[in-house]
C-alpha cells in the first residue's frame, strides 16, 4: 500500500513538476544558521463577558549545508465565566498544543529535496485525544528572491489518532504541503502555508494565512487567520475550526 501511495505522490510531483518547467536555481545568499522567533497574544475582558485568552508560538529554522530544517511549537489556550444556576463557574473552551518538525534533505541541485517530517496535536475540543503524523517524500523550492518564495512537498506517511470515544483512527496518508512568502515591503511581509493529509478515513488540512508589519528590528506585529479542518468528527463537532489572532512576534536571533 505505501508503495502505491509513494508511486501516486511521485507521480503529483512531477505534475507540479511540469507547471514551472524552468529551472529555478535559488541564488546564493546568506542566510542565517539558525533563527527563532517568538509569538504570543493575550486578550482578557471583565463586565458583562469576563473570558481570558493565550496564545504562544516559537518558530524556528536551520539551514546548514546539506539540511533545511523547520521546528514548530505552539500553544492555545481560553478560558470564560459563566453564570449557571446564579453561580459564577469558570470553564475552559478552548485548550490546545501542537509541535511539529521536518527536515529538508538538499540533493545535488539544493531546490531538489527529500523531507522527513513528524507532528503531534492535542485539541481538547476537535474530538479526538490526539493527532499525529509522520511522513517522508519529495520536496522543491520552486523559486526564491528578494521578493518572494514558493515552496512545496509531498510524499506518503502514516497517521495516529485516538478518537474520545476511544477508538483508534490510525491509517495511511498522503501528505501535502505548499508555503508561499511575499516581502510586500521593507516592513510588511506576506505568507501562506496550507498543508492536507489525505488518508481513507479521515482527511486533515490545514491553512494559516498572515500578515505582518515590522515595529522595529526585532519585535514585529502580525495579524494571521487559520484553518482547520476534519472530514471525519463527531456529530456534536463542528468539521472546521478557525481562529483569527492578532500577536506580537519577537526574533531571538
Amino acid at each position: 500500500m505505501f508503495a502505491a501511495l509513494f508511486v501516486a505522490s511521485a507521480a503529483q510531483a512531477d505534475a507540479l513538476d511540469s507547471l514551472f518547467a524552468a529551472d529555478v536555481s535559488v541564488p546564493e545568499e546568506a542566510e542565517k544558521p539558525f533563527s527563532l522567533d517568538g509569538e504570543i497574544g493575550f486578550v482578557a475582558t471583565t463586565g458583562n463577558t469576563d473570558s481570558t485568552s493565550f496564545k504562544g508560538r516559537l518558530n524556528a529554522h536551520q539551514e546548514l549545508e546539506s539540511w533545511s530544517n523547520d521546528y514548530i511549537l505552539e500553544g492555545f489556550y481560553k478560558q470564560d465565566e459563566k453564570t449557571i444556576d446564579e453561580d459564577t463557574v469558570s470553564q475552559t473552551t478552548a485548550q490546545k498544543i501542537f509541535a511539529s518538525g521536518q527536515g529538508n534533505y538538499k540533493l545535488e541541485n539544493p531546490a531538489h529535496r527529500v523531507f522527513a517530517f513528524g507532528s503531534y496535536e492535542d485539541d481538547r475540543f476537535s474530538g479526538f485525544e490526539y493527532q499525529a503524523t509522520v511522513a517522508a517524500g519529495w520536496a522543491h523550492q520552486l523559486w526564491k528572491d528578494d521578493v518572494s518564495a514558493f515552496s512545496y512537498s509531498i510524499g506518503p506517511g502514516y497517521s495516529f489518532a485516538e478518537r474520545e470515544s476511544g477508538e483508534s483512527a490510525n491509517g495511511a496518508i498522503v501528505r501535502g504541503a505548499v508555503d508561499y512568502k511575499w516581502k510586500i515591503s521593507d516592513t510588511a511581509n506576506f505568507r501562506q502555508l496550507f498543508s492536507t493529509e489525505v488518508g481513507s478515513d479521515n482527511t486533515k488540512s490545514k491553512s494559516e494565512t498572515s500578515l505582518s508589519a515590522q515595529i522595529n528590528g526585532s519585535l514585529a506585529m502580525k495579524l494571521a487567520i487559520i484553518l482547520n479542518h476534519n472530514t471525519d468528527v463527531a456529530d456534536d463537532v463542528d468539521e472546521l475550526d478557525t481562529q483569527t489572532s492578532v500577536t506580537l512576534v519577537y526574533s531571538f536571533f
